[in-house]
């Protein structure tokens, strides 16, 4: 990564843009559901300790939350993104294009993507990535082909499944936890089933599964339930049958009701996330607006915060909430490139 070059002009409106923020008095945050427990919490032990306005963290999705951030500097707009991926380049663009060139990216640890079914249900589950897809994938192999989904059930897919509807709670489009399970579960579980590994070779087309596993259902088995992971939880909590899609933290925190469904035989826990035994592990990231920094009141020192051993570090905070933390080398390069702003994003094609 390397630091983008600004003309002179450029810096003067940014500069402008920015001490408008001044008349804001509160850190501003949005994005992703998933990292929004670890930043709400982060956010409260600041404002335990320094006694300054806590900021004010919005769920608005991963994808909803670049948008957002990307929409400019000044006072109108946020300090901060959470994110369940990295930011893509069409996102950085916008931000480029609005003004938004000098950023830091964060990544603050990894979290697993848990499927999760309430403790009331009597089966026991241990779902295989060909079994996750054929059971939410818009179209399935059959005879040689790819066809409308048919199954409805989760014994039509394998008769040692329970004899249950398919219903199966997960995030919208915009999710970064939606991009990530496509592409840890749908993409991994298309690519384990032999007879579409026949169909893609026949097709000579290397981006075959890119193109043809990545729609969900939408005929009903598979549910869209929104930003709100909690609305997940409440709903498995009074359905026995269905099954929810969310971070693993949202496990970890409901273990009292939930139990998680494990994956290719392997549980989702922090040592198998860590070691990426577990088959849907991924990073979670942060992005500050590094314009805003002396500007927005306590931004800086709601960075240092976040990027502090209390929270980050192996038994800090943050991993009580279900946080996977880095490796201490890792760790310490990333606080002190990101407490500083001395590296800047930069994302080419």
């Amino acid at each position: 990564m390397s630091t983008v070059k600004f003309a002179v002009s450029a810096l003067a409106v940014i500069a402008a843009s920015a001490t408008a923020a001044a008349a804001r008095e509160q850190i501003r945050i949005v994005g992703s559901s998933t990292v929004f427990p670890y930043t709400q919490a982060v956010a409260e032990e600041f404002a335990n300790q320094t006694g300054a306005p806590a900021p004010i963290v919005e769920s608005t999705g991963t994808g909803g939350g670049m948008q957002i951030f990307c929409e400019g500097i000044g006072e109108n707009t946020p300090d901060i993104t959470g994110a369940s991926r990295a930011m893509k380049k069409s996102e950085f663009d916008l931000c480029v294009q609005n003004g938004v060139t000098d950023i830091s990216e964060a990544m603050i640890g990894y979290d697993g993507l848990a499927m999760a079914v309430s403790r009331q249900s009597e089966a026991d589950w241990n779902l295989t990535l060909a079994q996750v897809f054929l059971a939410l994938a818009a179209e399935v192999p059959q005879d040689g082909q790819m066809v409308a989904n048919p199954y409805m059930k989760w014994s039509e897919i394998d008769p040692s499944l329970p004899d249950t509807d398919i219903i199966v709670l997960g995030p919208p489009p915009t999710s970064g936890t939606r991009d990530a399970f496509v592409e840890l579960a749908m993409h991994a579980g298309c690519e384990e089933i032999e007879e579409i590994g026949t169909i893609a070779e026949a097709s000579g087309n290397e981006d075959w599964v890119t193109e043809n596993c990545s729609r969900m259902r939408t005929d009903g088995p598979f549910i869209e339930a929104g930003e709100n992971d909690n609305l997940i939880v409440q709903r498995l909590n009074s359905d026995p049958n269905a099954l929810g899609i969310f971070g693993y933290s949202f496990l970890y925190e409901n273990t009292d009701s939930l139990k998680g469904v494990n994956l290719n035989g392997v549980e989702a826990g922090m040592e198998t996330i860590a070691s990426g035994e577990y088959p849907l592990s991924r990073p979670l990231y942060f992005y500050v607006k590094n314009a805003h920094r002396g500007v927005i009141p306590n931004l800086q020192e709601f960075v240092d915060e976040y990027m502090s051993e209390n929270a980050l570090a192996a038994g800090g905070y943050l991993e009580e909430r279900g946080l996977v933390a880095l490796p201490d080398d890792e760790r310490a390069a990333l606080q002190e490139s990101v407490r500083t702003g001395s590296v800047k994003l930069d994302i080419a094609e």
